[in-house]
């Protein structure tokens, strides 16, 4: 997603975004989850919720700063992508997106425990029965209701209701925390502190433990960040927005927690409270110094944080979806939006029923508090790596301490819960599993092509990624030198990629000063060219005895991701032999050119693609197609020839995979033509003599096939248009994997 809105309006101000943070982050984990820190650790759980907030502390530092150079949707996976790869934005995002859920299903069960605990009172008043309450099925029942009420408000509109019950709970808390501070005040202090004692009841594994269990007490925060796309002036805004969540719900729960354990504990210490019902645990010490009236604002306190944070996590999950579905790391659909109302309609459908899902399937309040606390800690430990390297790649100077920090705490407090509730992490393996087996086999095709076309209009993502892709130009003709270099300036990475200017001098040449003095002269030539295009380029001089393996020995030697080729002559003087052989020794994208002299890139306004032959080489052309739309937007018409006879739900079958297929690598304005002929050939050069400039895939020959096939050949004879041939590097992965990645692309063949 861009730094839009979902509809193309920031419409969350401080303010909101704020609200956003604190709906999610206070109330809900406190109340869910104090009871089992305590009985965890004792009254030591305070140190507990401390260090957690000094372990958010640093992460919202990290997250601040990438806010700040990535103001768009999607929080943590956006900065995977930007920073790191595809690939691993897909496992962060798959994690995140699985985390909030995670935290939706804590919540949900959390809101179904609370309204359930306040009827056990309620109803008797009224004379009703409360068996049917001790069944589980009603909790569950309550829970679905109100993951499903949250997903259909979130339908309507982005903010359904969250910002009324977000600021209802802040009131309950303070009067909370007044009504305990006077009743401080009324008692002895020495007896109050005496009931912390002992104050570390299970030694420092207990202590971490309880970190590991409330530590998604402190999560919210990062829910602005991926909703930065529908915050006014997100770099300054998602950062103090941050901060103030976390700052209110630190000067809440610290307060409150002290005051659990010692105006509301008993005698016996909370330690003992907690055991006996954890769940229960804030609302019975509050009820010991409020009264009914205590115990009813807790009930309330509960209720309204629950759905609050329950509606944050769906709201920020279903942003997540959205990013990565724009993204193809999941599938397109989610990101589809409501017409009407600018909302990711898909996106809040699917996270609200993975939330129904997990909740009818779980159950249990500790069991997804420690899940969600691993899985958060993981992804904030990410974050860190990825501020580390954002840093270091962008130049700055001195040593990043606090994501250094931050990342050390997260990974350290993750590990331990991982091994402490070994539950917790067979969760996170399994949905990582899952998660890798759909990207590999159905999802990295449409990934890698949506990632190539934004790495290559993006003049920062590859420097980013630590990535300078180098192109190799062999130059030794001066009519297609000049051309090369214009082509060679379109297809390197904005930013970051460099440009090779090879000229290879045969060691045989009879008269060598004059071939030098040439291959000056055509250098000249390209740097100046190179000048014009306001890049520069690096040079290299080299005597072999035959120059087409000296391309392949530095293409080798200097690892170039791409090597551009200018011929002219396709057919004469044995030059196709000789390029098949390169073509097939390179480890390498290969690009082939064929334009008049001193042919200009700029000048190719309408771009045909004849497609029909494997998709081996749709990542590179979808690179092509996002570099050349760079300068402007060139109209692009993909061209599909299909047999005349071909049955007509064949054809339906054969668009649908066409159009998806032109979708993922058009990066300007495109149409899809479809011309059912026995001609191909005759169909493509007619449409080609419409066009400025022609791109087609070639074969890489490693099945017996030549790489330059009749139709190139042909084109290249009986044209004069600028011919641009391409093949991507060859495919290593072992072939079952190969196979599961494009055979959803595969129709009967027709794309191989």
């Amino acid at each position: 997603m861009t730094g839009s809105t979902m509809n193309g309006e920031r419409h969350l101000g401080l303010f909101g975004a704020t609200t956003l943070g604190v709906g999610a982050i206070v109330g809900g984990g406190i109340l869910a989850l104090a009871g089992i820190a305590f009985a965890t650790t004792g009254p030591s759980a305070i140190i507990a919720f401390a260090l957690n907030g000094v372990i958010a502390c640093l992460t919202i530092v990290s997250f601040a700063q990438l806010a700040r150079r990535f103001p768009e949707s999607g929080g943590t996976y956006t900065y995977a992508k930007k920073v790191l790869s595809i690939e691993v934005a897909f496992v962060v995002g798959w994690v995140v997106w699985f985390a909030s859920i995670v935290a939706g299903v804590l919540y949900a069960i959390g809101f179904a425990v609370f309204l359930s605990e306040g009827l056990h009172r309620l109803l008797p008043l009224l004379g009703w029965s409360v068996a049917w309450l001790d069944r589980p099925i009603i909790a569950t029942i309550i829970a679905v209701g109100a993951t499903t009420s949250y997903t259909i408000l979130l339908l309507r509109r982005t903010a359904a209701g969250g910002r009324t019950v977000t600021i209802g709970k802040v009131v309950v808390f303070v009067v909370l925390l007044a009504a305990g501070g006077w009743v401080w005040i009324g008692e002895s202090p020495a007896e109050l502190l005496g009931r912390l004692s002992p104050f570390v009841s299970a030694g420092p594994v207990g202590l971490l433990q309880a970190m590991g269990y409330t530590f998604i007490a402190l999560q919210g925060f990062d829910l602005i960040a991926a909703v930065s796309g529908e915050v006014k002036d997100p770099v300054k805004t998602v950062p103090r927005a941050m901060y103030l969540s976390l700052g209110i719900a630190l000067t809440i729960y610290l307060p409150l927690l002290f005051l659990l354990a010692t105006v509301g504990s008993p005698e016996t210490g909370i330690t003992t409270l907690a055991t006996a019902s954890p769940e229960r645990l804030v609302a019975d010490a509050v009820e010991r110094y409020m009264g009914s009236t205590g115990y009813w604002l807790v009930i309330g306190a509960g209720v309204l944080s629950m759905l609050s944070a329950l509606h944050a996590n769906l709201f920020g999950a279903s942003r997540v979806a959205f990013a990565m579905a724009r993204d193809r790391t999941l599938p397109h659909p989610i990101g589809r939006m409501h017409g009407s109302r600018g909302t990711p309609a898909v996106a809040v459908v699917a996270t609200g029923a993975m939330v129904v899902t997990i909740v009818m399937a779980v159950g249990n309040v500790a069991a997804a508090g420690a899940a969600s606390s691993l899985i958060f800690l993981i992804s904030f430990a990410t974050v860190h790596w990825a501020a580390i390297l954002a840093r270091r790649r962008s130049g700055e100077w001195g040593t990043p301490i606090v994501p250094i920090l931050g990342a050390t705490l997260c990974l350290g407090l993750a590990l331990f819960q991982a091994f402490a509730v070994p539950e917790a992490g067979a969760v996170i393996a399994l949905w990582l599993a899952i998660g890798i087996t759909l990207y590999l086999m159905f999802l990295a095709p449409s990934a890698r092509l949506a990632d190539a076309s934004a790495e290559a209009r993006d003049p920062d993502l590859a420097r980013l990624r630590g990535r300078s892709p180098l192109v190799l130009v062999p130059i030794a003709n001066p009519e297609s030198a000049a051309s090369l270099v214009d082509v060679a300036a379109t297809v390197r990475t904005p930013g970051s990629g460099r440009i090779l200017l090879l000229s290879a001098l045969q060691n045989s040449d009879e008269n060598a000063d004059v071939a030098l003095s040439n291959a000056q002269a055509i250098l000249g030539e390209s740097l100046a060219r190179s000048l014009e295009s306001s890049f520069a380029p690096e040079t290299l001089f080299t005597i072999a005895s035959d120059t087409w393996s000296e391309i392949a020995r530095v293409a080798r030697g200097h690892r170039c991701e791409t090597v551009l080729l200018g011929l002219s002559k396709l057919m004469k003087n044995g030059v196709e032999a000789k390029l098949e052989g390169l073509i097939a020794e390179l480890d390498a994208d290969v690009v082939i050119v064929r334009a008049p002299h001193r042919w200009r890139m700029a000048e190719a306004e309408r771009v045909l693609v004849p497609l029909g032959g494997r998709r081996d080489h749709s990542h590179l052309r979808a690179r092509l197609l996002a570099s050349l739309s760079r300068s402007s937007n060139r109209s692009v018409t993909f061209l599909m020839t299909l047999p005349a006879a071909t049955e007509p739900d064949t054809r339906r079958r054969f668009e649908r995979v066409i159009r998806e297929l032109a979708r993922e690598e058009a990066a300007s304005p495109y149409e899809v033509v479809f011309e059912y002929t026995d001609k191909p050939r005759e169909a493509i050069i007619r449409r080609a003599l419409d066009s400025d400039l022609v791109v087609m895939g070639i074969q890489r020959g490693d099945r017996g096939q030549p790489a330059l096939g009749k139709l190139p050949l042909a084109i290249a004879q009986e044209t004069d248009l600028p011919l641009v041939l391409i093949a991507r590097r060859p495919n290593r992965s072992p072939r079952l994997l190969r196979t599961g990645l494009t055979d959803r692309f595969s129709t009967r063949g027709i794309l191989r």
